[in-house]
């Protein structure tokens, strides 16, 4: 791709190579970044009725969108033909990976009981791997029937991107209705005391 993109000078692409590698370097520094967000709630007093599992669900549904969006920036960047705009790129896939990898597996641990956390992270990096073996097929489409030029993968894989925000969505709106469902249990139950309370008066 920077091959194409400066047009095979070699001086300039090992100038982006170059930064590329610097990026990767810089990885361990994100690693915390996705943690503090989900744990952003820590501390804080949890809402009526409200519990640890919910509370840990309703702050991960920030940290899957921002990964989405990250994705979606990513192929975005990724897809434009402006070489100076691969730096963002660089950035992004080092800040991306950080938060794939830590926040699936933070997910899985909140959103599933521990005893199956090893065999969900198993069959998700299996998953991984299998999806990584496409990169063969697509590679040979684009050099034997696209002639070199991958925008037409561009495209489809930064439309592909756009089903990634389903699940951020998904969580968001099951903690809105476990949110719905315990306000409704506490009206009842403050209504059930008023009633209560009137009879004891009466008396």
């Amino acid at each position: 791709m920077l091959n194409r993109l400066a047009n095979r000078d070699q001086t300039l692409v090992s100038q982006y190579t170059n930064a590329f590698a610097f990026t990767q370097l810089c990885g361990v520094l994100c690693g915390p970044w996705n943690g503090l967000i989900m744990d952003r709630h820590k501390g804080k007093p949890l809402a009526p009725g409200e519990t640890k599992q919910e509370a840990d669900l309703r702050s991960s549904s920030l940290s899957l969108f921002l990964t989405s969006l990250q994705c979606l920036i990513f192929y975005v960047c990724f897809s434009s033909p402006l070489l100076p705009l691969q730096y963002l790129t660089f950035i992004l896939q080092v800040l991306n990976s950080a938060f794939i990898y830590g926040g699936h597996q933070a997910f899985l641990t909140i959103a599933f009981p521990g005893c199956h956390f090893g065999k969900l992270s198993g069959m998700i990096t299996s998953l991984s791997a299998v999806v990584l073996l496409l990169q063969f097929p697509v590679l040979h489409l684009i050099r034997e029937f696209l002639h070199g030029d991958p925008i037409y993968v561009n495209v489809g894989l930064t439309l592909l991107t756009l089903l990634t925000f389903i699940h951020p969505l998904h969580v968001h709106l099951h903690c809105r209705s476990l949110a719905n469902q315990r306000r409704a249990k506490q009206e009842v139950t403050n209504s059930g005391s008023k009633v209560t309370c009137n009879r004891l008066v009466g008396m």
